[in-house]
């Protein structure tokens, strides 16, 4: 098996970016056909990416290093019907709009989008705007929506209090929205974000899990801006210590490094409950552990799990059947959670390049030479 070609979608992105496997990263686990979130049938993901304007700051006119990212958990055909979900954090420093309501009733209803502190609002208005564009007549089970959106802080390289991302931005990146191998790095919702010191962003993997003698798909989504460049660490390599004090570190100052947060968005087409997504997402952490955070105080750590099954169970009124996993069966879900987390990290750092933000702030991309 050590002497088979890699499959090109775990090695590359779309685009020709490496991704972590190519440096010969030997991560544990099988993953799907993309090692993508976009593995679990009909999850689509789309972008839209905002970058403009250099040097000095000037609030409102940029530079620009920002954007939104759009899950769709049952592409657009399936935007009325719900998926059973759940959700957890480590650290509390951030927002999940729409979590109330995912905990009381364990219902994901409309997109999932992703982008910076200040527009999560804007974002969540936007999908919803979109959702009743999108949706008339019989797929209009309610005329209200509680749509999940969640942010980190890319104010280090972007005009953040400028509010750059407008609706038009949400419904592009939710009009893009597609199956298939994906885009990584500094695009989307994670255009201006920062992991372990390093540029940070998007980054995805997906693992194939067996279960009760029954195949299924298990993906994972990270938008990445969190960490302290010393404490990087990726396959039990404390690669943090070494390069701290070289070259290759980016420009951040190290009291800063560690205050962004990490959104982590789990998929599957196994059949689960609500309790038991919640406790997939509660496995979130120790893939991040991994790569050698300690869940910093000002870092948003937050994660939500969802299930793509029993679509026939979550519309409509009366007696509802499902299926489900046992609690006893669940062991290899977890562990494709924990391999999924770190690969989807390592995978944001490597397929990423320098960025150079306001007031000519440069973050540097993770020296591929380092990792080898």
């Amino acid at each position: 098996m050590a002497n088979v070609p890699l499959p090109r979608a775990w090695r590359a992105t779309p685009g020709g970016a490496k991704r972590a496997r190519a440096l010969g990263l030997a991560f544990p686990g099988r993953p799907g056909a993309n090692n993508a979130i976009t593995d679990v049938p009909g999850v689509t993901i789309g972008t839209a990416t905002l970058i403009s304007g250099e040097g000095a700051l000037t609030v409102g006119e940029g530079p620009v290093r920002t954007g939104v990212t759009a899950i769709l958990p049952r592409g657009r055909d399936g935007l009325s019907t719900p998926c059973w979900a759940g959700s957890s954090m480590l650290n509390g420093n951030g927002e999940l709009t729409g979590s109330w309501w995912l905990a009381e009733t364990g219902r994901l209803e409309l997109a999932i989008t992703l982008t910076n502190t200040h527009s999560v609002g804007l974002a969540r208005d936007a999908s919803l705007e979109w959702a009743f564009r999108h949706m008339s007549g019989a797929a209009l089970a309610q005329d209200w929506g509680l749509p999940v959106a969640a942010e980190t802080y890319d104010g280090y390289l972007n005009d953040i209090n400028g509010f750059h991302v407008t609706k038009e931005d949400v419904f592009e990146a939710l009009e893009s929205a597609k199956d298939g191998p994906i885009e990584e790095g500094s695009l989307g919702g994670g255009t201006g974000m920062i992991c372990y010191g390093f540029k940070g962003g998007n980054g995805t993997a997906s693992r194939q899990v067996r279960v009760g003698g029954l195949g299924f798909t298990l993906g994972v989504f990270v938008q990445a801006n969190f960490g302290k460049p010393k404490d990087l660490t990726l396959l039990g390599r404390r690669i943090g210590q070494k390069v701290e004090d070289k070259d290759g570190i980016a420009d951040v100052a190290i009291d800063r490094c560690g205050s962004g947060s990490i959104i982590a968005v789990i998929a599957t087409d196994a059949p689960l409950l609500p309790h038991q997504l919640r406790r997939l997402a509660r496995r979130v952490p120790l893939g991040l552990a991994r790569t050698g955070t300690q869940g910093d105080h000002s870092s948003g750590d937050i994660f939500l799990a969802f299930s793509t099954a029993n679509a026939e169970a979550l519309n409509g009124e009366g007696l509802k059947q499902a299926s489900f996993l046992s609690e006893d069966s669940l062991d290899p879900l977890f562990g494709a959670v924990v391999e999924g987390v770190e690969e989807a990290i390592a995978n944001a750092l490597v397929a990423n390049k320098d960025l150079r933000g306001i007031n000519d702030r440069l973050v540097r991309a993770l020296p591929h030479s380092l990792l080898r």
